[in-house]
Parts: structure tokens; sequence; C-alpha cells
């Protein structure tokens, strides 16, 4: 697969570009009394988004996403998420930002491994890390603290798995494991 768009190098975040959609996703979420686990299908839409440099010295390819999520329950939109996925070619770092419509966003860097026609991104989070942070509302820092964040992705041509895992502070619960999962075709 070619890694330049548009004159661009996107280097490992050139196969995330296009429309994904999968129906086999699978929630895991707190909840006052137990877990709640919610089956949900789920539209990811990557766009090339071109470059910046960063202080004259870093350049940066980026990627504009959009994930809506539905439950399969009642077909209602229960997380919706943009952000950026970021590729620097002079270190190898690779980096998400992301915003939820519930006063949280994070930056989260980490590395991309490609080997043949699979290639996995891991990046990492963690309230009060100086390097790869979370921010959050005053409300959310005391009644749902995201206290670190960890996500996965395989692409293998038109495959793409992940896995995420959010750490809360949640309903007495201390680094309560909030998992997402769930395999997508490209359209």
């Amino acid at each position: 697969m070619t890694t330049e768009i548009d004159g661009i190098n996107y280097g490992p975040l050139a196969c995330l570009v296009g429309v994904w959609k999968g129906s086999e996703g699978m929630d895991v979420a707190p909840e006052p009394d137990d877990d709640e686990r919610n089956p949900y299908y789920e539209t990811i839409v990557f766009e090339a988004a071109g470059d910046v440099t960063n202080a004259e010295e870093q350049t940066l390819a980026l990627l504009r996403y959009h994930q809506e999520v539905k439950r399969k329950s009642d077909d209602k939109v229960f997380h919706d998420q943009v952000g950026y996925w970021l590729w620097d070619s002079a270190t190898g770092v690779v980096v998400q930002t992301l915003t939820i419509p519930r006063a949280v966003t994070l930056l989260a860097g980490g590395t991309a491994n490609v080997e043949g026609d699979s290639t996995v991104l891991e990046v990492r989070a963690a309230d009060g890390d100086e390097q790869w942070g979370i921010v959050q509302s005053p409300f959310m820092q005391e009644k749902a603290r995201t206290v670190a964040f960890s996500h996965t992705i395989t692409v293998s041509c038109d495959r793409l798995e992940y896995s995420e895992t959010t750490l809360l502070d949640i309903y007495g619960k201390k680094n309560y494991e909030h998992t997402d999962d769930n395999v997508l075709q490209r359209q």
C-alpha cells in the first residue's frame, strides 16, 4: 500500500484512510451496581488532512477522524468521538487526539509497527502525564475521572480491528477497566 496521498507521506497512517463499518462491537461499561454490556455497531471515517510544521522543526502528517457508535438494542448513538491521528516521520511517533462530548479530551502517543500488509498502532495516555495527558472538566474529575487510556488498532488490507481500554474512577470503583472492541471493514 502506498503511504503517500496528495504528495504527503502519511507513513503507517495511510492504511486508515477511508470509511470503516463494523457491527461486532462490545462495550463493557461501569454501572453503579455492576457492569453494563452493550453490543454495538459503528462507522469511523478517516480523512487525509494534510500536514503541519511545528516550530519550523517538526512536520506532522494529519488524519482527521469521526467515530459514531450506536447500540444494537435501540439504534441510538451512545458514543461520538472526533480527533486526529498524527505521524512524525522523523521520530516514528504516532499520536491520537480525541474529544468526546462528556468534557473529556486527551493526547495519546505511541508507536506504529508495519509488517507486510499488517499495521499495528498503539497509543497511551494518563491523567497527569506531562507528555501524553488527559484533560477533563471538574465534574468529570470528581464523578467519572479518566485515569488512563490505551488503544491498539490493527489494520490488514480492508480489515481494521481495535481494542481500547479506559481506566475510570467512577461509582466508588477505582481503575475500572471500561473496554471497547470491534472489527470493521473498509467500505
